[in-house]
């Protein structure tokens, strides 16, 4: 593939890969193709050894290597006391260039507070106008506003967290323990440990947002729809 200079052309409706830095991800199985691949400062080492070419650094390049900043494509570098979080501003550079949607590509190695802060940016209002979803370590998730169909293995494990507030008209097919119309609270445990009855499963949100976190065993391609 040929990214020198491929950040500077607009991706308006194309696809982002955001890596975050941390520990290398691990059991990340095959990544989705993507119009623009991000590296969140040290992810750009990340993105390296996960064979990804990074269009893009960003971040105040703390804990990134200087080989790794120097393969990117391109590098924006910020204060080190800056506001936002490195995840915060690759997200608005995938945003800034034009992306619908977003795959984030993170681990839960490494400082608790790191791999916390990342889930919860990313269910932000903040990117509504985004379709995100992450690859953590060897397990899926999306964040859901409207509707997501989730294509697994029978028995896999299937969580739904409210993020930011109660989520109402919560109703899921598929799952061992169906929801209907059902309201989920941040911090309580309707929608944890649920499992795949059946290969797909539907999850429905009429407001509010959820994290759908699955395992990934034997995870297959995954579609939704606005």
């Amino acid at each position: 593939m040929d990214y020198p200079g491929r950040q500077d052309r607009p991706v308006t409706g194309g696809h982002a890969l955001v890596v975050t830095g941390g520990p290398l991800p691990t059991n990340q199985g095959p990544l989705p193709s993507a119009d623009l691949v991000i590296a969140a400062d040290g992810g750009a080492d990340n993105a390296a050894d996960l064979g990804l070419a990074v269009d893009l650094v960003v971040g105040d390049l703390d804990s990134a290597s200087s080989s790794a900043v120097a393969r990117a494509g391109k590098v924006e570098r910020h204060p080190e006391d800056k506001d936002e979080t490195d995840l915060e501003l690759a997200l608005g550079a995938a945003v800034a260039a034009g992306t619908r949607s977003v795959t984030v590509v993170g681990t839960l190695g490494g400082r608790v507070d790191h791999a916390l802060a990342n889930l919860l940016v990313a269910a932000s209002e903040r990117w509504s106008n985004l379709r995100i979803d992450l690859r953590i370590d060897g397990a899926r998730a999306w964040v859901v506003r409207d509707h997501v169909e989730v294509v697994a293995q029978v028995g896999d494990l299937v969580s739904l967290l409210a993020v930011g507030g109660r989520a109402t008209g919560v109703t899921t097919t598929g799952l061992a323990w169906p929801l209907a119309d059902a309201e989920v609270e941040p911090g309580v445990g309707l929608g944890l440990s649920n499992r795949m009855a059946a290969s797909r499963a539907e999850v429905v949100v009429d407001d509010g947002t959820l994290l759908v976190i699955v395992d990934r065993t034997g995870l297959e391609p995954v579609t939704s729809r606005v």
